[in-house]
């Protein structure tokens, strides 16, 4: 039976699929989104470390079953030399892209309140959970989910590089040196790559790698998420948001990265210690019908 590695293709739509593992996956994706009206179809993440911020968001969107699109959700904010706010958009799309239009148009007008204008990057995020309330109250109703979610980061002139990941309801959280990272989107998958190799002082190279074998987790395990695949480096005090790539979904580094990581992942399983039925472990022997009988039978005063 043939086994797709999820390195042999990227599905562009939910199309016919000859591949019988991803049939069946996509199968799963269709009928969450036939039965709940919604489905998480993007996975974005940033890595706050010592060196600055690493961005990684992917670029599906869609508005049904049979209209699947692509739309980078990374928006960049800023003027050279000077402040720098990097912004991942996840969600309902005509929220988000809201939210930009609004966003750009206060910078645009020199708004008393803009991006490039608050006092910190925590006025930022409760500036764009606002945003986004308002938003969502214009469309709200029908049983349709406008909700929408973001990741703002980067630097103001004359403070720290910070990230803060701003919820639906228009509140926020930070980073913090336990959990060095903001997720929002399809996050189960991509995370325990991130538990284990991020910290404050790991580099802005090995971050950025670990971020993109995040997003790669979470491709092979959910195939709404997929290429175009955007990241940004922040370095500290650079006051630049240029380090900016893209992915598609032919891009060679990428289909290595996959097939390299699950080449590795096998060796390691391998080389794992088998289990050891010594005399350290116990057998656990299942109790008798009359055992388990008694033990639910009231002990005598």
């Amino acid at each position: 039976m043939h086994r797709c590695t999820g390195a042999e293709h990227w599905v562009k739509s939910f199309e016919v699929v000859t591949c019988q593992a991803c049939r069946f996956r996509l199968a799963w994706a269709e009928s969450i989104i036939v039965y709940t009206g919604s489905f998480k179809l993007t996975y974005c993440v940033a890595a706050v470390l010592d060196e600055g911020i690493c961005f990684v968001s992917d670029s599906r969107t869609n508005a049904g079953v049979d209209n699947v699109s692509s739309y980078s959700k990374m928006h960049t904010f800023g003027n050279p030399g000077g402040s720098q706010v990097i912004l991942l958009s996840a969600g309902n799309l005509a929220t988000t892209q809201a939210v930009i239009d609004v966003l750009e148009r206060d910078m645009q007008q020199m708004a008393t309140q803009n991006l490039l204008n608050t006092s910190s990057l925590a006025d930022a995020a409760d500036y764009i959970g606002q945003i986004s309330l308002t938003q969502q109250e214009k469309t709200t109703g029908d049983g349709v989910d406008y909700e929408a979610s973001f990741i703002v980061g980067g630097q103001l002139v004359g403070q720290e590089p910070a990230a803060y990941l701003v919820y639906p309801q228009g509140n926020h959280i930070t980073s913090s040196r336990d959990t060095p990272y903001l997720q929002t989107g399809e996050t189960k998958f991509g995370k325990p790559i991130l538990d284990r190799i991020v910290t404050l002082e790991s580099s802005l190279e090995t971050s950025a790698l670990c971020c993109l074998v995040s997003m790669d987790s979470t491709m092979r395990s959910n195939l709404s998420v997929a290429p175009p695949i955007d990241v940004l480096v922040y370095e500290r005090d650079s006051f630049s948001a240029e380090r900016r790539y893209r992915f598609d979904e032919n891009s060679e580094y990428l289909r290595q990265l996959k097939l390299q990581w699950d080449v590795e992942l096998k060796k390691a399983f391998s080389a794992l210690p088998p289990i050891s039925w010594s005399s350290n472990c116990l057998l656990y022997t299942s109790p008798s019908p009359r055992d388990r009988q008694k033990s639910r039978m009231p002990s005598s005063a």
